[in-house]
């Protein structure tokens, strides 16, 4: 059939022809809102006449982007979707015991290979690290999945991305989607699937493969999917919460398009003001001053950059006039991060740890950005008045180059503060 795998999955989920191009009715496996967008999907879904929610168990609200509540809009706006989840019977999770809901459920087992999913954010991409067709609409779209378990979907055309060589250790998932933006732009992929693939990923981390398909979205894509190996069945078998089945896109398939990158030959990279797609490499933007740096989100607030940025900050100090927050992305990376003792490494290096939230990424709560201030930051957006104020500035980067950044007060390469052995341990396989 000459499928890629966006297309195989779409068909395993309908009845219809699934060519690229047609619009199908899917199956939906799992559908979500957050505290931002449960409110009008909860509306909408009222005005809709539904009564009750397709299957409960999968579906859920997690309240992520302003908790804990900063203000009392924000409380009012949880509450509309807490009370409606209990009402619903469906999956709910209180401050505490949730996270930030794109590295939350792939830990739940709730997001697995072959699934079609839906969610009322943009960066519901990112479970395509599981080989997922994972994808976000707006609040009323979401609760006409609530409603029906299916929706309507176009069938994309898909780009494949390969990623070859060997990965040095200062390189991580960061770097190489950079790399993607800066070659094909916001656009280059617009209602596109990204497929990624090559011999790189054999040895690449799950962490690494979220941060890169979270950020497929940025290329204008409509998902960006990972080929499904033994690197993705062990994390999915370990924690899945159902049964599920792989899906694999065909030998022969047939894409509208190629991109190959040596990562060997990658740099650690900085997407600067006012777009992801404004690559540059870190030692370009080196000698920048910042204000700020922000170590968390949907992108990079997994254990592993937890890690990274813990073991650039050991034994060093945050630069006096910088502010250093880091945000786990979820309690069990939190708790990970304690029981390692990265915590113990930021406070004694004058960082702050927070507890798990959106916050700073979409200028929330928790490190808003002041007129003519820059922030490093291992989110996913640098446009415009995203992190505070319109006269402030973003850079995205990796928690290496953050970290980094964060000792010296300016935009620093991480090789300008770590030897080549300090890298050595995140080579491969070797970084989980």
């Amino acid at each position: 059939m000459q499928r890629s795998l966006v297309s195989a999955i779409i068909a395993s989920h309908t009845t219809e022809p699934a060519r690229e191009g047609e619009i199908c009715k899917v199956r939906v496996d799992f559908a979500f809102a957050n505290d931002i967008t449960a409110a009008p999907a909860v509306a909408a879904f009222g005005e809709m006449g539904a009564d009750r929610v397709f299957a409960p168990e999968r579906c859920a609200v997690l309240p992520d982007h302003f908790t804990p509540n900063k203000d009392i809009a924000s409380a009012e706006q949880t509450k509309k979707g807490r009370v409606f989840a209990l009402a619903q019977g469906i999956r709910y999770w209180e401050v505490g015991r949730v996270g930030v809901e794109h590295a939350f459920l792939p830990e739940q087992g709730l997001i697995l290979p072959g699934d079609i999913i839906i969610g009322a954010d943009s960066h519901t991409c990112t479970g395509g690290a599981l080989g997922a067709l994972a994808s976000g609409v707006g609040s009323s779209d979401l609760a006409a999945v609530w409603a029906l378990g299916e929706t309507w979907m176009k069938v994309p055309q898909t780009v494949r991305v390969d990623f070859t060589g060997g990965r040095p250790g200062w390189i991580t998932g960061k770097d190489m989607i950079l790399a993607l933006l800066g070659r094909i732009g916001v656009q280059g992929a617009r209602y596109m699937a990204l497929e990624f693939g090559g011999d790189t990923l054999t040895e690449l981390p799950m962490d690494d493969r979220f941060t890169i398909a979270n950020m497929a979205v940025e290329c204008g894509a409509k998902t960006g999917l990972f080929v499904p190996d033994e690197t993705t069945l062990r994390y999915a078998r370990s924690r899945a919460a159902r049964p599920f089945t792989p899906v694999y896109p065909d030998a022969d398939a047939v894409y509208a398009r190629k991109e190959v990158f040596d990562v060997a030959s990658m740099e650690p990279m900085v997407a600067a003001p006012h777009s992801p797609d404004n690559v540059k490499t870190a030692r370009e933007c080196d000698g920048t001053p910042i204000d700020q740096v922000f170590i968390g989100s949907c992108t990079n607030g997994r254990l592993s950059d937890i890690e990274h940025a813990a073991k650039i900050l050991e034994g060093r100090n945050v630069a006096p006039n910088v502010r250093c927050i880091v945000i786990p992305a979820s309690y069990e990376v939190y708790n990970a991060a304690l029981e390692k003792g990265y915590i113990a490494t930021f406070a004694k290096a004058g960082a702050v740890v927070c507890t798990p939230t959106c916050g700073p990424c979409l200028g929330g709560h928790m490190g808003i950005l002041a007129k003519g201030e820059r922030c490093v930051s291992t989110s996913n957006r640098n446009f415009v008045g995203r992190m505070g104020h319109p006269g402030s500035e973003v850079y995205l980067a990796s928690p290496f180059v953050a970290a980094a950044s964060a000792i010296t007060g300016r935009i620093t390469d991480p090789r300008d503060v770590a030897d080549p052995a300090f890298f050595a341990a995140f080579t491969g396989g070797n970084r989980e």
